[in-house]
């Protein structure tokens, strides 16, 4: 199903794909998705998670904090662009699990940085205090399009966390 997706989506624009467009594209009946998945929005919530699933781990600047901010920088880059806003948007409009899965995956991401800076000998930020001071706020102005989630934007909060080492 999820390839079928992706085939309309190149194809035609989001708000036009239906279930039976993606059923024929499949090759299965309109019942199984609904059987699967219940509706269309849920559906397109399930391919948004596969497609924000990280296949690798953030980069290794050689510093914690140069790590955390090369992440953050990127994060936002990618959900801030046409196609992170349209997935954070199906990830939000399921009634699913599908938000707790994604803030997982960042959740991981930070613990990866942590873990890595422990190795270092650095001492490591809070990752409760990155994603409360940090990544909210950048989804938030993702998702209310009040602000543009610029690089220095995001240095700018990074700036602010108590558990960072001062510059």
């Amino acid at each position: 199903m999820h390839d079928a997706v992706h085939k309309l989506e190149a194809l035609t624009t989001r708000n036009q794909i239906t279930v039976p467009q993606i059923a024929a594209a499949a090759g299965v009946t309109p019942s199984t998705i609904y059987r699967r998945w219940g509706d269309l929005q849920t559906l397109l919530a399930d391919v948004a998670v596969a497609r924000l699933r990280p296949i690798a781990d953030p980069d290794d600047t050689g510093a914690m904090v140069s790590d955390l901010t090369a992440f953050i920088e990127q994060y936002a880059e990618e959900m801030s662009s046409p196609v992170g806003r349209a997935l954070i948007r199906d990830v939000f409009s399921s009634d699913q699990s599908f938000p707790s899965q994604c803030c997982g995956f960042t959740a991981d991401h930070l613990t990866t940085l942590v873990e890595r800076a422990r190795a270092r000998g650095e001492t490591p930020f809070d990752i409760d205090e990155v994603i409360d001071h940090v990544v909210a706020p950048i989804v938030y102005h993702i998702l209310y399009g009040d602000r543009d989630v610029t690089p220095d934007y995001c240095r700018a909060l990074l700036a602010r966390l108590r558990s960072l080492p001062a510059a």
